[in-house]
């Protein structure tokens, strides 16, 4: 039987609008998608806003304000994966205010400079230009016309506010870290705008932040939109590509407009707030059909840019998935991250998993056993995280990880076993346990810093944590 009409036209109700009803339906569907969508893919942005809130809240705002967890970071900052094993110095700039600023690093800084959806400006350090001198960094605006001098490492960035994120080194004390150091360090970094007057340049502060409570965390609320409104607004048009303008337009959100959503938008996006965090928690809980996110073929470990770049480009694709999983839990991204630069870079395995495939549980005791001669030229360190958002757990133990500059047992070929459980087993140092909450799962990640050949070639390889209680 020949057909006399299209087949779209046959699939669509004989080619006649749809019920009021069903079409309102479909509108809403489609808007709630649009939100999902804009959510994973804003949440760089917004993990980066919300830290820059929760720093200016408590220490005020300024290219001179550089808070430095002097005495370490520990689980009173709310912040995604906050590392316990260095020292942390992270200041939030605005090129829009202030025009082209100079950044004096210090030497031995492993640090970056990125922009407020956490692309990569320039590694600092060993990896950046300076290769661990220091040196004096210039960041300028988007859409810089003036004069550019010589004489320094320059970058333009495609968003007016810039991330500096700092970290030094501590030294070894008697059985411990010793932060002194690596706080002194840190403090020789000097901010100022490139074309102000010396005497008009305020003198840097450097407020420290350890020890009290502060919440940097994204918005789960509401203000995840309001925010996100306020930064595209704030932001030049080409700092977001056209194709998620529209996404964001079809949601309302549009550069010098209004954003005034009617109820059943406002429930939509409210819908989303709610959905896609589980979305894509639910992503990481059920793995990837490819299984390229694991370091081995034996053993649980996880890379978090799952074998692509820095930036989660795979060969021929935009890793959108394992980019929305990394800022729900984590923050920047930069090449020393994830290159394999032997002896200088940094590695970072994570696990959700116990050595029998089982989520890692906070009500069981566990077991990390680390192989003799760890392949980290500067030092490693261990830590548990919530899985939710990568804070640290809150326990009786405010820094909830070790590291090599603790005296720690070891075997008698120089391997060290790390405990993880809500109490630390009978014979077990302080230094290699670390506590966990009953009845709530968490990661745990290894950090490898100044990683060496014998992780990448992978004679070296971490076990998987073992239940033991």
């Amino acid at each position: 039987m020949t057909e006399t009409t299209s087949p779209l036209v046959r699939q669509i109700d004989g080619g006649n609008w749809l019920p009021p009803r069903e079409a309102e339906d479909l509108r809403a569907e489609l808007f709630y998608q649009r939100a999902v969508h804009a959510y994973m893919t804003m949440q760089a942005a917004l993990n980066v806003i919300g830290m820059r809130d929760g720093s200016e809240q408590a220490f005020g705002r300024g290219y001179h304000i550089l808070p430095i967890w002097k005495d370490r970071m520990d689980s009173r900052t709310w912040v995604p994966t906050p590392n316990a094993d260095v020292i942390y110095a992270m200041n939030y700039l605005n090129l829009k205010e202030t025009g082209p600023l100079v950044v004096n690093a210090p030497p031995n800084v492993i640090g970056m400079f990125t922009d407020f959806f956490q692309r990569t400006l320039t590694d600092v350090g060993a990896i950046g230009p300076d290769r661990a001198r220091g040196g004096l960094y210039l960041l300028l605006p988007p859409g810089y016309d003036g004069h550019v001098p010589g004489g320094y490492y320059t970058v333009t960035s495609a968003t007016y506010n810039v991330f500096l994120f700092f970290r030094t080194v501590m030294g070894q004390g008697e059985g411990a870290p010793d932060p002194a150091g690596a706080v002194a360090l840190a403090e020789r970094t000097r901010i100022f705008p490139l074309w102000t007057p010396e005497k008009d340049v305020p003198a840097m502060e450097f407020p420290n932040a350890s020890g009290r409570r502060l919440n940097m965390m994204y918005p789960t609320d509401f203000a995840y939109w309001t925010k996100l409104k306020e930064f595209v607004d704030y932001e030049p048009v080409s700092a977001i590509d056209p194709e998620l303008r529209g996404v964001l337009a079809s949601i309302g959100i549009i550069k010098g407009e209004p954003f005034e959503p009617r109820d059943w938008q406002r429930a939509a996006l409210e819908r989303a707030l709610t959905d896609a965090p589980r979305m894509i928690l639910a992503l990481a809980q059920l793995g990837r059909d490819d299984d390229r996110n694991y370091y081995y073929d034996d053993r649980r470990w996880q890379v978090a840019w799952a074998g692509g770049t820095a930036e989660w480009m795979q060969e021929s694709y935009l890793d959108i998935n394992t980019r929305a999983r990394f800022f729900q839990y984590a923050y920047s991204s930069a090449p020393a991250m994830n290159i394999h630069s032997t002896g200088a870079g940094s590695k970072y395995p994570f696990t959700y998993h116990d050595a029998d495939g089982d989520f890692l549980d906070g009500s069981h005791t566990y077991k990390l056993h680390l192989p003799p001669d760890i392949p980290a030229a500067l030092f490693w360190a261990t830590t548990a995280y919530n899985i939710t958002d990568g804070t640290m757990p809150e326990t009786t133990q405010l820094l909830p990880s070790t590291n090599g500059y603790y005296d720690i047992p070891t075997d008698d070929d120089g391997a060290i076993d790390i405990y993880f459980g809500p109490a630390k087993p009978e014979g077990v140092v302080d230094a290699a346990f670390v506590e966990t909450v009953p009845g709530r799962h968490f990661i745990v990640a290894l950090r490898l810093y100044g990683t060496e050949a014998a992780f990448y070639d992978q004679t070296w390889r971490p076990d998987d944590l073992v239940k033991v209680g």
